[in-house]
């Protein structure tokens, strides 16, 4: 977890430990601040399943399918030119993407990620 100063990482550790679901959790491993830096990306486990879900297939979770190797997911899409809203579904959590500072907010409240094909 990394924010843009201490008391802001306080308030997102306090605020994720009240949530209270049986169908998501949440353990912060490691907290601080400035920016997302890859290596604090690589520092997340590995998803079991991860898929790339956007305006291209219909926001379909398991449509896309993303493989990893050499500690990067990827996956092939055909696109044409235009721009695409995105985001990863992660063991079934919805993420934006982390290295695309390209993003719009969506109707969820969060942030979809775009991405432009020329």
């Amino acid at each position: 977890l990394r924010a843009d100063v201490q008391g802001s990482v306080e308030a997102i550790v306090d605020s994720i430990g009240q949530i209270k679901s049986d169908k998501v959790s949440c353990n912060v491993i490691q907290s601080g601040t400035g920016a997302i830096a890859v290596n604090d990306i690589e520092r997340a486990d590995k998803g079991k399943a991860v898929y790339i879900a956007g305006e291209f297939n219909k926001w379909n979770p398991t449509a896309k399918k993303m493989a990893f190797k050499a500690g990067v997911y990827s996956a092939k899409l055909k696109l044409a030119p235009g721009d695409y809203q995105y985001k990863f579904v992660i063991d079934g959590t919805w993420c934006a993407d982390p290295e695309n500072a390209n993003a719009v907010p969506n109707d969820q409240g969060t942030y979809n990620s775009v991405i432009t094909v020329k």
